[in-house]
């Protein structure tokens, strides 16, 4: 595995007291917005963007850069929790709701596997993707996201860890039974509640 790169770790402090309930346990709070990948940046042309479903093998739905900017979307403010401590509040993303691709689809799959340029993946329950709780987001701050936080677009789960929210996604493959992502077999929890501290396997 590539050494991560690992870049905004400054300025990190305890959580207020008009904070605290926002903020899980062992986290502290940052202004900034640090970066954190592992391996090199993918810079994929968005001509050549796609965000497919499948299951089995098969490409159930797909969609280009174009279409998927058709497709409706929404603002939403959440705070975000990294594993590596920091949490940064009201983050303001806009990007399509999973619950919208997924009723493209007929499926009753009970997992997806996010997918994404760079070889990196990450497992997700479909109970936490769906009910308004997931986007595919492109947008942060009124401008489209940068490459360095995942741009073209990545996936906002933000109930979980923020590595669930996968950098770079370029699809959701259905899954009958739960399979670890890229950290997850390096030994990251396989579901990842930061309120519970499930950072490693074995939280």
């Amino acid at each position: 595995m590539s050494s991560p790169i690992s870049r905004g770790f400054r300025h990190l402090r305890r959580p207020s007291d008009g904070e605290e309930g926002r903020v899980p346990p062992g986290q502290y709070v940052t202004q900034d917005f640090p970066v954190l990948s592992a391996g090199p940046t993918p810079h994929t042309p968005l001509p050549e963007w796609t965000f497919s479903i499948r299951q089995g093998g098969d490409t159930l739905k797909s969609w280009t850069w174009q279409e998927f900017q058709a497709l409706p979307a929404e603002t939403v403010t959440v705070d975000v929790h990294c594993v590596t401590r920091w949490s940064k509040l009201d983050t303001v993303w806009r990007g399509v709701s999973v619950d919208m691709l997924l009723d493209q689809v007929e499926h009753h799959a009970p997992y997806v596997l996010a997918f994404c340029d760079g070889g990196y993946t990450t497992n997700l329950p479909i109970e936490d993707v769906t009910g308004g709780q997931a986007w595919v987001a492109f947008n942060y701050k009124g401008q489209p996201l940068g490459s360095e936080h995942g741009g073209p677009a990545r996936m906002l789960v933000p109930h979980l860890y923020f590595w669930k929210s996968a950098k770079w996604v370029r699809g959701l493959e259905l899954l009958e039974h739960d399979e670890r992502g890229f950290w997850e077999t390096y030994g990251y929890h396989i579901y990842g509640d930061p309120w519970r501290e499930q950072r490693y396997a074995g939280d």
